[in-house]
């Protein structure tokens, strides 16, 4: 942060000096003490205090740190503070560049007017021209009224950036107040999005708004808080308990991620004496449809301390997230038994494409542990869309040219078979344990379908059922025919997990591969 340079003697005809220095103090007020006051007593830190918990200490270079806007409508022109309720510019997290901006609450309410939207949009070129991480710390009321369509076109400058940054440098949003109407989809355009429990919220209209439409009623954060967002809608990835947590969560996202697409994923010095023997088998149970938690193996199984999840709260039936091997970055995704079986619903399907498509545009490899009974069947299913929101993970395994490995860890059933990283989706290097079950179906369901006609005749069904269940598991719910046709690499023991996975990258990690030239693809959105 800029501070007051010390010792300086300015001679009385130093009056350009003198007037730089006044500018420069003048920039740090923001709306002034009050509002600043008012700011602390919602339990909201200023937008230079949360640059200074976010970036590297004395690290932080502010550009237009002078500017103000130019509307001269609702007298407007009586107050125009320096910097225009944003702060921008550029520091570093870790040693490593970020460039950033944090809007001023303090400041017209951080609402967004033309100057502080070329303010952002000048910190986006400069991330994109130099390849670093864009960071956004959002607090503000919205578009300013008084500029009119002069506002509307600074979102949509914002909105193009973010688009063409996209798949090009690592943007991340972190919402510490309000964002609503036509800002939420700044947010919504970025990789990450990271609330503040207390004081942040987004929707697309207002809680007043909604009530004159359609008569109901609902608070602002029943609306659209950290906790519906993290759970119900999955607009947001990660979830703070107050500013300090929020961007201590920023800072350690970002340490997963490289600086842009053409960076290699970060890797770190670690300790691997941390690394516990582990008895992996005995984390499966004996009963093949009994739950238990897939976290428990990866935790087991990646270097130690290293996994963070994204979106825990959404869809729990699938877990993505970040982990390390050996110190570098992979990219995690796994069926969940402990909630609907591990099955795929659309929400599940949504929450992994997107992230494998992340990870594939900024070179992480991606490692898919698998147990997955199917997609998930009902009526609220197909008609939310299922077949479509199941292409889009079809879509994204296929599409992805990172490093990919598979391990099949107990059930691998129907189409979730091919969609979880399959070989036939192009999966580098697929794996399985001697407990994986690869079939068209469970071998219940499987015995009562092909011997139906026999099941009617015989004396006592169900026994014969049990007889027909039991050869069939023996012949086909293993991972050994699968083996033999090469969809599967190597059958190894859990305990040899880390080991084989560790190999892999290291075979892939100079992988190249060619996809058809064309202008882009068409996912099924």
């Amino acid at each position: 942060m800029y501070q007051k340079p010390k010792n300086i003697n300015y001679k009385s005809n130093d009056k350009k000096f003198s007037k730089l220095n006044e500018l420069r103090e003048k920039s740090q007020e923001g709306g002034g003490q009050k509002r600043v006051k008012n700011q602390h007593q919602k339990g909201k830190l200023t937008a230079r205090e949360r640059i200074e918990l976010l970036v590297d200490e004395g690290s932080f270079v502010e550009i237009d740190s002078f500017v103000t806007h130019q509307n001269t409508k609702f007298e407007m022109s009586k107050t125009k503070p320096l910097g225009d309720g944003v702060v921008s510019g550029f520091a570093t997290v870790h040693g490593r560049p970020i460039y950033l901006y944090s809007q001023d609450f303090t400041v017209f309410g951080g609402s967004l007017g033309k100057a502080q939207a070329n303010k952002i949009c000048k910190i986006m070129d400069l991330a994109i021209k130099t390849g670093n991480p864009i960071i956004g710390l959002l607090d503000s009321g919205g578009a300013r009224i008084q500029e009119g369509v002069d506002s509307l076109a600074g979102y949509g400058d914002i909105f193009y950036r973010n688009t063409q940054a996209s798949g090009v440098i690592p943007q991340i949003s972190v919402i510490l107040g309000p964002c609503a109407g036509g800002a939420v989809y700044s947010p919504a355009l970025t990789d990450f999005i990271i609330m503040n429990k207390t004081n942040s919220f987004m929707f697309v209209t207002g809680p007043e708004v909604v009530k004159e439409v359609t008569g109901e009623e609902v608070s602002f954060y029943d609306l659209g808080g950290s906790e519906i967002h993290g759970r119900k809608t999955g607009v947001s990835h990660l979830a703070g308990d107050n500013e300090e947590a929020t961007l201590e969560l920023t800072k350690k996202l970002l340490s997963y991620l490289p600086a842009n697409n053409l960076d290699d994923p970060p890797s770190i010095n670690v300790d691997l004496k941390e690394l516990e023997e582990v008895n992996l088998s005995s984390y499966i149970p004996g009963e093949e449809n009994e739950p238990y938690n897939m976290k428990s193996i990866i935790d087991k199984v990646v270097d130690p301390n290293s996994f963070f999840e994204l979106s825990p709260e959404w869809s729990k039936n699938i877990i993505i997230g970040f982990a390390r091997f050996n110190g570098s970055t992979t990219g995690i995704i796994a069926n969940q038994p402990l909630f609907l079986g591990g099955a795929i619903d659309f929400n599940a399907a949504d929450k992994a494409s997107r992230f494998i498509r992340f990870c594939d545009s900024f070179n992480i490899p991606i490692i898919t542990f698998v147990d997955v009974p199917g997609f998930l069947p009902g009526i609220k299913q197909e008609h939310e869309g299922i077949i479509r929101h199941g292409a889009k993970l079809l879509y994204a395994y296929s599409e992805a040219t990172v490093p990919k490995i598979s391990i099949i860890v107990r059930k691998a059933y129907g189409g979730a078979y091919i969609v979880m990283g399959s070989k036939h989706l192009g999966t580098d290097i697929n794996l399985a344990w001697p407990t994986a079950e690869i079939a068209v179906m469970g071998a219940e369901a499987a015995c009562r379908i092909i011997y139906r006609s026999k099941l009617k005749t015989v004396e006592n069904p169900a026994e014969t059922l049990k007889k027909f269940t039991k050869d069939f598991k023996e012949e086909f719910a293993n991972p050994y025919q699968a083996a033999e046709l090469g969809y599967i690499d190597r059958v190894i023991l859990p305990e040899e997990t880390r080991k084989e996975i560790v190999n892999a990258l290291s075979l892939l990690h100079n992988k190249r591969e060619q996809t058809p030239k064309r202008k882009h693809g068409i996912p099924p959105v």
